[in-house]
């Protein structure tokens, strides 16, 4: 079933970037389903992160979607080649966001394999938060989407980690964050081959 709207209002993000894992993320685009189990996430603290787009408080065109209250997507470009999705978490105008940074094909495989040109059996068709939103189809056009809406949405199917499976880490890509660069906020599902490298810490 969906995950209610209330799910997302949890101001904890931290909680919810290592409870999504398990999750399965679901886009419908022109009829066709597809579907992955969500991975690998990093968790994005809002305007005390220094690795947030909203770190400061900072309010652009791009950021505002991030303030929105928890239950929708934060979809944007980088280095002008992929679309990285997130799902905003906690309350308005506190800038709490989780990005899914890997999944594991599960519903629609053919189609992600079209998309990717490429094999499922392949870690590389959804492995990083590029191939991960390409894979399901996901661009710009998602960005402030709900979570609750039938075109992108979030499944629980009882697939559960415990905390021996699940890795902690250093977020990826983010050195310009300083000492915030440092902080244990990527999460993972250990030995899944889905996961980004490094998957080992």
């Amino acid at each position: 079933m969906k995950l209610p709207l209330s799910y997302y209002s949890n101001q904890d993000v931290l909680f919810l970037a290592q409870d999504l894992l398990g999750k399965v993320l679901f886009t419908e685009i022109n009829g066709e389903i597809t579907a992955g189990i969500i991975v690998e996430t990093e968790a994005y603290n809002g305007i005390y992160d220094k690795a947030s787009h909203a770190y400061g408080g900072r309010r652009t065109d791009r950021t505002e979607t991030l303030y929105s209250h928890g239950g929708i997507s934060y979809v944007y470009l980088c280095y002008g080649i992929h679309h990285l999705f997130n799902v905003v978490t906690s309350v308005e105008d506190e800038p709490h966001a989780v990005l899914v940074r890997a999944i594991q094909p599960l519903i629609g495989k053919e189609i992600m394999e079209y998309r990717r040109n490429m094999p499922v059996s392949k870690a590389a068709i959804s492995s990083g938060p590029g191939s991960a939103a390409k894979a399901l189809g996901i661009d710009r056009s998602f960005n402030k989407k709900g979570l609750e809406g039938n075109e992108i949405w979030i499944e629980d199917h009882g697939i559960r980690y415990p905390s021996g499976e699940i890795v902690t880490g250093p977020r990826i890509g983010v050195a310009y964050a300083q000492e915030d660069a440092l902080l244990p906020w990527r999460f993972f599902v250990k030995g899944n081959k889905y996961v980004s490298k490094p998957n080992t810490i």
